[in-house]
């Protein structure tokens, strides 16, 4: 027996399992991992606004960020729960004729709200302990400056490299059989996207609300609209276009004949 799944069985148990059994979880479920879920990301989040912070060496500074951000969906895919970003994976059961495009999209949402509802907790939690301040805080509003800035196709670009990222993270963990194995297959992946400079919607629901916190007139509602519109829609490109659409037609046949 092969110390991991190959990338056939990876499809065949993303199209038949994992977006099935993610589908038929009860609302409340959905909403309490959901939550679980942006909390863990905002974990990650706050860490790397932090551990950036005082770095003055450009390439060191994004790559730290991105190590240690990754701890988010570490904690997302093996603690458990339920992220907007990596369930964009489950287009490949509706390609699979598993789930309909109706119960995906009404999972989607549900998940995609309750991701905001974590990190804005954390959001609220962080700005309650006074660790945002000072050099930290200085950080934390650039971050979310910077983001709100973006011009649409930029970060409608980024995003869709960020997702493509962050599902192939998914994907690279379901291959492994053991911890170890999935905080690899985890980290290089996200540690990636994070120093490249992409787009994480969920990721954005922490950064943008935290400097809007610190300086409103820099960091408008408006500005975080218009950001998560364009990092939402890249995500789901990225993510259920270029990882679950490539990988159903790839290994569609694969599938069908392991039913």
């Amino acid at each position: 027996m092969a110390n991991f799944n190959a990338p056939a069985n990876i499809a065949e148990n993303v199209i038949s399992q994992v977006g099935v059994k993610k589908c038929q979880l009860t609302f409340g479920q959905v909403l309490i991992l959901g939550i679980l879920a942006g909390a863990f990301i905002a974990f990650g989040a706050q860490l790397a606004t932090r551990v950036m912070t005082g770095i003055d060496e450009f390439g060191l500074k994004v790559f730290m960020g991105g190590a240690v951000f990754s701890v988010g969906l570490m904690l997302v895919v093996i603690a458990g729960a339920e992220l907007f970003t990596g369930n964009n994976l489950i287009f490949m059961s509706v390609l699979g004729k598993e789930k309909s495009f109706g119960t995906m999209i009404k999972y989607w949402i549900i998940v995609y709200i309750a991701n905001l509802l974590g990190s804005l907790l954390i959001v609220w939690m962080m700005n309650m302990t006074g660790l945002v301040s000072g050099a930290v805080e200085k950080t934390a509003l650039g971050i979310a400056v910077a983001k709100v800035n973006l011009p649409a196709l930029q970060i409608f670009f980024r995003a869709i490299l960020c997702n493509w990222l962050v599902c192939l993270a998914v994907w690279l963990a379901l291959a492994s059989h053991d911890v170890i194995g999935k905080i690899f297959g985890i980290f290089f992946p996200i540690m990636a996207f994070v120093a490249s400079g992409f787009e994480h919607s969920v990721a954005n629901m922490y950064f943008i609300p935290m400097g809007m916190i610190i300086d409103p007139l820099q960091v408008t509602l408006g500005g975080f609209v218009h950001n998560l519109i364009w990092a939402t829609l890249g995500n789901i490109v990225g993510g259920a276009g270029f990882v679950g659409l490539i990988y159903w037609l790839v290994f569609r046949k694969c599938a069908v004949t392991q039913k």
